[in-house]
């Protein structure tokens, strides 16, 4: 059973990837919705938020993201604060959904952009990076959220360069394809080679 940790910015292609794990069997793990299910749900992490960084409530028995998000947004030692309170809880969450794939004999995709920070790339047996040139992340970001490219372009400019990337994962997927459909062929051969693999 084998675990492949996806990551890499915004708009080089990581759907089109994923969804290429997903049509070979794979069960896809999304760190962002895993993070966000967390916050709703478990309340031990809840209450070490409230007692880090004080009221959270969203006033329905659940907690605020965006009071959260007021809090440490605006002060990088509290997001760091943020980041060491809640990574014991997402990577136990990673591990729990790994469990369950392996349990149902299936690989498992584990999609995060900081997964290689985080250390949930210590969970994944390969990871994978998948980059584009800049001007077509731009283009995807514009076409795909609706904003303008002066923004979409200041989002690309704030993420690591393709270099940290490269120099932590494994393999690298690069998606100069004209089509999505060619980029999707480009990632099933990789795929396809890497599930090979780990079953021999």
């Amino acid at each position: 059973m084998t675990v492949i940790g996806i990551t890499g910015p915004t708009g080089a292609g990581k759907t089109t990837a994923l969804g290429e794990l997903a049509r070979l069997g794979a069960v896809v793990i999304d760190c962002d919705a895993l993070y966000h299910e967390i916050l709703k749900s478990d309340i031990a992490l809840q209450r070490e938020l409230t007692d880090a960084f004080g009221d959270l409530s969203d006033g329905q028995g659940g907690l605020d993201r965006k009071k959260l998000g007021a809090v440490v947004f605006r002060a990088p030692a509290a997001l760091s604060r943020l980041d060491g309170i809640v990574r014991p809880y997402i990577l136990r969450g990673v591990q729990g959904e790994i469990d369950r794939a392996r349990g149902a004999g299936r690989p498992a995709a584990v999609d995060g952009i900081t997964i290689v920070e985080t250390g949930i790339a210590d969970l994944c047996d390969v990871t994978v990076a998948v980059l584009a040139p800049v001007e077509d992340r731009v283009r995807r970001i514009c076409l795909r959220e609706g904003i303008d490219e002066s923004y979409a372009r200041a989002r690309v400019t704030a993420q690591k360069p393709d270099e940290f990337y490269r120099s932590r994962c494994d393999y690298v997927l690069y998606n100069d394809c004209e089509t999505a459909e060619d980029f999707a062929r480009q990632a099933e051969g990789l795929f396809s080679r890497l599930l090979a693999q780990t079953d021999d």
